[in-house]
């Protein structure tokens, strides 16, 4: 009984950390967005929209080369000066915005 116990605890805490982290990119993801938006000029429903699909773009391949490559290639089509370190360091910055958000809340 001891261990059914155990095992069903292991896995509650599992499946609540995996929902946890998914909340925490997909809230990174917004931020990202709406940063990158600022950038590139945009304001309003237009930044609110763009973050959106910064957010969507994290469905296409697991990790977040998908998201780095969407926000790179529009602030790059955009002409916003923006190195590939540089835009790497926020998302850190923001993934830990993010989860703090998602703990005070």
């Amino acid at each position: 009984m001891a261990m059914d116990d155990r095992k069903k605890a292991f896995e509650e805490k599992y499946a609540h950390d995996k929902e946890l982290q998914f909340k925490v990119n997909a809230r990174r993801n917004k931020l990202l967005g709406l940063w990158a938006a600022e950038q590139m000029g945009m304001k309003g429903d237009a930044a609110t929209a763009y973050a959106r699909t910064v957010v969507e773009s994290d469905f296409e391949e697991a990790g977040d080369e998908d998201v780095f490559k969407k926000v790179m290639g529009d602030l790059k089509g955009k002409k916003v000066d923006v190195s590939d370190h540089r835009l790497r360091k926020r998302m850190e910055e923001l993934l830990t915005e993010a989860r703090n958000q998602l703990m005070a809340e």
